[in-house]
């Protein structure tokens, strides 16, 4: 047994008992997630990512590490972010602080299934068609340039959107209060109560983070355009996403009442999102940027941006 069929197998091992124990523990229908909760959580999750960070470093060496860490740092980063539409999705639905959890984290749990399909779809495309790393790398390049300059948007209604409109008609939901429940009969009929369309949100949500963020991880993990991927390489790739997801709900109970201090942290992502696209951009030229290069500037574009906002708190009337 090779070193790479053991991280896989410890990674499989270690996700089933840490989402037994989320799930069986953590995740009580009906009870509302403390900030004591949330924090025991969160140290619970940085934890086990960690933990299997020093296992990738013992069991396949330093660069391979270094690959797992930058991937990870950059998913949390995304993460936080992302809690404020996650605010905003609940807030108007107006679910029941008791409910969010279950709902959050089935929501996750479905996310990370059609996020292990689209990365093995995109590792499998740029595999055997190379030229699509430089496409991403435009897509990035685009995207943080614009993320820097645009004005935080996180006051749209999601009840507004084409999606949510569109479920509606597709699915029988009923406007009862769902009572932590997912479906109840009205008349004999089965109908789909309200958390079962915040659930789906939080999902397609998910997923569409997940254009910027598997990406951006893929150029980290990937040695250059032409380069194939490694059975480790894919392992990094998938294990990063999975941990940093799964940490994203606790994360959320423990920053929802301070996720508007992080005022600058979409300019320190937007920052690394450019250097990243740029990285794929110049492997034409065949310039590699080693991964500690980008470790480093991953940690210091979120580091700074994060104590930015710390220092300079934004004015009552933005």
């Amino acid at each position: 047994m090779n070193h790479t069929t053991i991280v896989y197998i410890t990674f499989g091992i270690v996700l089933v008992i840490a989402l037994a124990l989320d799930l069986g523990l953590m995740s009580k229908r009906g009870k509302e997630i403390t900030i004591k909760a949330a924090m025991l959580q969160t140290i619970f999750w940085i934890g086990l990512s960690l933990a299997f960070w020093a296992f990738v470093w013992v069991e396949n060496g330093t660069e391979h590490a270094t690959k797992y860490i930058s991937a990870y740092l950059m998913e949390w980063s995304l993460s936080i972010d992302n809690i404020f539409v996650f605010i905003l999705i609940f807030s108007a639905f107006k679910i029941k602080k008791s409910d969010m959890g279950r709902a959050l984290l089935i929501g996750i749990l479905l996310a990370i299934i059609f996020r292990v399909i689209f990365i093995a779809v995109g590792i499998g495309l740029i595999d055997r068609f190379h030229w699509i790393m430089y496409i991403f790398g435009i897509f990035l390049l685009y995207t943080g340039i614009k993320l820097f300059f645009q004005k935080e948007s996180h006051d749209s209604n999601p009840q507004d959107s084409r999606f949510f409109k569109w479920i509606q008609k597709v699915l029988p939901f009923s406007q009862a209060e769902p009572k932590g429940k997912y479906w109840i009969k009205e008349n004999g009929k089965r109908m789909f109560t309200i958390l079962t369309l915040v659930v789906i949100v939080l999902a397609v949500t998910d997923i569409a983070f997940a254009l910027d963020s598997i990406p951006t991880v893929v150029s980290l993990v990937k040695d250059s355009a032409e380069a194939t991927f490694s059975r480790t390489d894919i392992m990094i790739i998938y294990s990063s996403n999975i941990f940093a997801v799964l940490g994203l709900r606790s994360l959320f109970f423990l920053l929802r009442g301070a996720a508007n201090k992080f005022t600058y942290l979409q300019q320190g992502i937007a920052v690394i999102l450019v250097f990243i696209g740029a990285k794929m951009l110049i492997e034409f030229f065949k310039i590699h940027i080693p991964i500690f290069i980008s470790l480093g500037v991953i940690v210091l574009c979120v580091g700074l941006s994060i104590l930015i906002s710390l220092l300079k708190p934004p004015s009552p009337t933005k």
